[in-house]
């Protein structure tokens, strides 16, 4: 079995310190080799198909579901074929709004097969979310399930588009509030001898699959040799903390060679098994999960629709995975589940880490109980395709304990000061990246790609960081996240990692409230382990001569759990914000 053909190109350059500070500035770049594809999705897909088409290509546990790339690509031409059919042609956005399911992974390829505009739709949208998001890109289609967990999907859709259920011709409908959107697609067609009842305007998966003609069929292969690797391909809505969700638009350029690079950072061969729990909307699932798979011929693995630890561990030792992607509190539910200890771990040995800040205690826990000794730290943002430093498995676990790995291949990151200018190696500051990876901008919203990316292509990530002479970055937090207490800068994410030092707790989030003495004063949430007691004052006793006295929390609040985005990130605007309101504080600082 051949292995991973950029693996050795890119340990021997990191080796050779391609990755380290040319000065005493912190600028750095990455390495030249592996080269960068001039490709299209459609193309990576093929040769990927070509060389493992008879091996295992994906598994649903949750659908008892298991497809080779041989199934897997034939799926994916007669749902382009289906689309061709429907009317739809190379540019028309098309929205997916689904769990991890299969039709995710079929659809993701079948419209880059013939040059659609994906647009993940997050899974834990609502009516209203939902409509800005459609309007905000024009969605020409959307395939969509009928519902996910508590989420009635039909029914907000349908308070938006009542003219789904008015008589007219089948499959096509036109709406008043969404004049753009032609096409609703269900997934749920239900069985033969109990069928689901579809509205009067809309299709079902199977009806759109069996529209797929010979003709339409004949035109696949043109049209995507026809495609730019340039193209707009994918847009992802950012989680929109600060304002109304951005559309980050992606080319196939930017994410199919991110997924290379990252797949070459963790080693990821043919053999491999990844597990794959982290959502498909987002970069994580859909780049970092399925096209890395599609870099290396690994096999992919979705436990459940959504992210279940028991699942996501039955999962590991069913399969015998090798590798699992997740953010820290993914790693935290697993870990600290009831039946984590007697599930067979044994196969794992790498994965990605990524989303959020991971606590070091939690990283030793995964290296040591989960195997995992060559698990990697990735950092990255939706608008960079997501990847832009990454630790490798030679890496010691002290460098991926305390960093995110170094630069990927061909990027470019600076640290700069509010003044914009590069500031010494080892000193804090906002961080810069520039390369292929950078997304083509906002879609239609110039106004806020320009906020981002600054003229020279600058990516500004709006993450303090710390670069240190080898070239590994440390992020200490966010800007607008750094408090000010009487004229002293306080990183939150440096008093979580000593608040998480005592025994009883097991997750904390920091932040800054308003206070009319020192401008902010720092606040914490705590979630306690299961079977222990701790109260505020034995905590801020626990921090008292162990860190400076302006560090330790005033506020301290404990809580059975942290709201979350879709994809595990804990939302520190609303535990602020809801504690600022308990406490009948004045009005927030300033997100």
């Amino acid at each position: 079995m051949r292995s991973n053909p950029f693996k050795s190109d890119w340990l021997d350059t990191q080796a050779h310190g391609g990755a380290k500070p040319k000065g005493t500035l912190s600028y750095v770049v990455g390495a030249s080799a592996p080269a960068l594809e001039f490709t299209t999705i459609p193309e990576f897909f093929k040769r990927c198909v070509s060389e493992h088409g008879s091996h295992d290509a994906a598994v649903f546990d949750s659908e008892n579901l298991r497809l080779t790339w041989y199934e897997l690509s034939a799926r994916v031409d007669r749902l382009a074929a289906g689309l061709l059919a429907m009317g739809l042609r190379k540019g028309n956005r098309i929205g997916i709004w689904a769990p991890n399911r299969h039709e995710w992974l079929v659809t993701q390829f079948a419209t880059a097969r013939i040059g659609l505009v994906l647009v993940n739709i997050n899974p834990a949208y609502r009516q209203s979310e939902l409509e800005y998001a459609l309007k905000k890109v024009g969605c020409r289609a959307l395939i969509m399930a009928r519902s996910f967990k508590t989420g009635d999907y039909l029914g907000m859709l349908s308070a938006i588009m009542p003219e789904l259920h008015l008589p007219g011709t089948k499959g096509v409908v036109d709406s008043v509030r969404l004049p753009d959107l032609k096409h609703v697609v269900l997934l749920d067609s239900g069985s033969v001898s109990e069928p689901v009842q579809v509205p009067q305007r809309c299709m079902s998966y199977a009806e759109v699959l069996a529209m797929a003609g010979p003709a339409h069929m004949a035109r696949l292969d043109g049209l995507s040799a026809a495609l730019d690797p340039d193209d707009a391909i994918n847009i992802q809505f950012t989680s929109g903390t600060t304002g109304s969700p951005k559309g980050a638009t992606l080319s196939h350029f930017n994410i199919l060679n991110n997924a290379r690079f990252c797949a070459a950072a963790m080693a990821l061969v043919a053999r491999d098994t990844l597990c794959i729990p982290v959502p498909l909307y987002h970069c994580f699932g859909m780049v970092l999960g399925v096209l890395c798979a599609v870099a290396s011929g690994a096999k992919m693995v979705f436990p459940s629709e959504g992210f279940d630890a028991l699942q996501t561990l039955q999962s590991v030792a069913k399969h015998r995975c090798t590798a699992l992607h997740g953010v820290p509190t993914m790693f935290v539910a697993m870990l600290e589940h009831p039946e984590f200890g007697s599930v067979d771990l044994s196969s794992l040995r790498t994965g990605i880490m990524a989303g959020a800040p991971c606590p070091v205690e939690t990283m030793r826990r995964i290296t040591r109980e989960m195997h995992m000794q060559q698990v990697t730290i990735a950092y990255g943002m939706t608008e960079t395709a997501p990847i832009s430093f990454q630790s490798d498995p030679g890496d010691t676990l002290e460098r991926r304990i305390s960093t995110v790995g170094r630069v990927q291949p061909h990027c470019e990151a600076k640290i700069i000061d509010r003044d914009g200018r590069i500031v010494p190696v080892g000193q804090s500051g906002e961080l810069c990246t520039r390369g292929y990876a950078v997304m083509r901008g906002y879609w239609k919203d110039d106004t806020k790609t320009a906020e981002a990316i600054d003229p020279a292509g600058w990516m500004h990530t709006g993450d303090l960081a710390v670069l240190d002479n080898d070239g590994y970055l440390n992020i200490v937090g966010r800007v607008k996240d750094m408090l000010i207490r009487g004229g002293e800068n306080i990183y939150p994410r440096e008093v979580e990692e000593f608040l998480l030092r005592h025994p009883a707790v097991m997750q904390v989030q920091v932040f800054g409230v308003p206070d009319a003495q020192f401008g902010e004063e720092v606040a914490a949430c705590v979630i306690l382990r299961p079977d222990h007691a701790l109260d505020a004052a034995a905590l801020q006793a626990f921090c008292k001569d162990q860190i400076a006295y302006y560090k330790v929390p005033r506020y301290i609040e404990f809580v059975d759990a942290f709201p979350h985005t879709a994809t595990g990130k804990p939302q520190k605007f609303a535990l602020r914000a809801s504690l600022i309101k308990k406490l009948g504080l004045s009005a927030p600082v300033t997100a």
